[in-house]
């Protein structure tokens, strides 16, 4: 792990204290239209009640307890670099059912074909080309031949001044080509996917890319 990532890291074990509220205060009411969203599409493409389900760059475990409650049957996989937010999720009650593993989503530890559904919420832009292109790599190995990769991503703002500061975030974060993945640019994707669609979540502020196998 190169030393940018392990301070990334430590940001994250560090931001794990406070992600919980960060999201409340930010989010109020778009929060669980995002995880219902997400959920609602996978629904949609796997009818399984025993499938199996990965959140990449999981944080403190949203999306992947919406999934657990949708899909009780099914296994529900959290993965995530930063420990700290992986110990957030852990003591969760609702996470007594989740499957919790710290990684490096460039290098997944599972086996081919094994998941139906993966997810990423709002983080995948964040990492930079090589890992990226990696990680997509990964994704895509990992999925079962009729599996599809939900990516959930923000939209740019329309507002000058929130747009303006948007990009300024895509800067500070060290993601030089994050703005053209945002963006629309999904050629990274079409490498590996069959099928790209893209859709917006009700509030406008998410689009989702449906990636399949």
């Amino acid at each position: 792990m190169t030393d940018i990532r392990k301070k990334r890291r430590h940001y994250y074990d560090i931001f794990s204290h406070f992600y919980d509220w960060f999201i409340r205060t930010h989010s109020r009411r778009d929060e669980d239209e995002t995880r219902k969203f997400i959920a609602d599409h996978a629904a949609e493409i796997i009818q399984d009640p025993n499938a199996c389900f990965l959140d990449l760059c999981c944080g403190t475990g949203s999306v992947i307890l919406a999934f657990e409650k949708r899909f009780p049957e099914g296994l529900c996989c959290g993965y995530d670099f930063s420990h700290g937010m992986l110990l957030r999720l852990a003591k969760k009650d609702a996470a007594k059912h989740v499957d919790i593993v710290e990684g490096d989503a460039a290098v997944l530890p599972f086996k081919n074909d094994y998941f139906d559904v993966v997810t990423c919420s709002h983080a995948f832009y964040e990492l930079k080309g090589g890992a990226r292109e990696k990680s997509i790599a990964e994704v895509s190995r990992v999925l079962s031949p009729s599996g599809a990769f939900l990516l959930m991503e923000h939209e740019v703002p329309e507002k000058p001044l929130i747009k303006a500061l948007f990009f300024l975030r895509m800067a500070v974060i060290g993601a030089d080509d994050a703005s053209e993945f945002i963006g629309g640019d999904f050629t990274g994707l079409e490498k590996y996917f069959r099928k790209i669609d893209v859709t917006h979540s009700p509030s406008g502020k998410s689009l989702l890319v449906v990636c399949h196998k």
